[in-house]
């Protein structure tokens, strides 16, 4: 991923909280021919661990691609909007800017391992579970469901566990834009219909305040 220094997203924190935010990842592999493989998965990041951990349908042909030991890049992709230059105040002082795309973005990046023993398979979907429920009045459980039940539901997936060897993070939030550019592109997404535009202009928002606050900090 092509990353510029000012669109560097290096705080584990801020890493990890957008993989929690987004909950969900595109597993991306090649078989032995090199065609490209794209799965959807919800998934369990385990930083101390340095892995995660997912399942996907037994059906899907992808995992059966898949040697353990294999390359795998998991890509997380948060809020993303497009950004109008008429926005920019710059647009009315010299009128050279065209229109951006921002958005942001976590890659990681290690090997793949497929897991099909059912008690790995019933504590990583417990994981997964507890991981979105903890949060809810009344917390679903896996133990909620007949024991059969769930026994027939694991054994309609596959275990994946990817060991991560690398971590990748990019916000492109207009960071290389002006203060009143800035403040220009949050005005103009919270006009824009729709949550996904509101939650880009609120990450454009705290990621100005936040490099405010710290050249201030600087400078003292």
């Amino acid at each position: 991923m092509y990353v510029p220094r000012f669109n560097a997203l290096d705080d584990d924190a801020a890493v990890d909280a957008l993989i929690r935010t987004v909950g969900a990842g595109d597993l991306v592999t090649a078989d032995t021919d090199g065609v490209p493989y794209a799965t959807r998965l919800p998934l369990v990041w385990l930083r101390d661990e340095s892995r995660v951990i997912a399942h996907m349908a037994l059906a899907n042909p992808h995992w059966r691609t898949l040697g353990d030991g294999g390359a795998a890049l998991i890509v997380v992709t948060g809020p993303q909007a497009y950004v109008s230059p008429s926005w920019y105040e710059a647009k009315a002082e010299h009128g050279r800017v065209v229109p951006t795309w921002n958005y942001s973005r976590v890659e990681l990046r290690g090997t793949v391992r497929v897991h099909r023993d059912v008690a790995w398979l019933r504590d990583a979907v417990t994981r997964l579970t507890d991981l979105h429920e903890q949060r809810r009045a009344q917390p679903w459980a896996v133990t909620d469901a007949p024991a059969s039940y769930v026994e027939g539901q694991l054994r309609g997936i596959v275990g994946l566990e990817v060991t991560v060897t690398s971590v990748e993070g990019k916000a492109k939030l207009s960071q290389n834009r002006s203060d009143a550019d800035r403040a220009g592109v949050v005005a103009g997404l919270r006009a824009e219909d729709g949550a996904e535009a509101s939650r880009v202009a609120d990450a454009v928002s705290a990621h100005s305040s936040s490099t405010s606050s710290h050249d201030s900090a600087s400078t003292r």
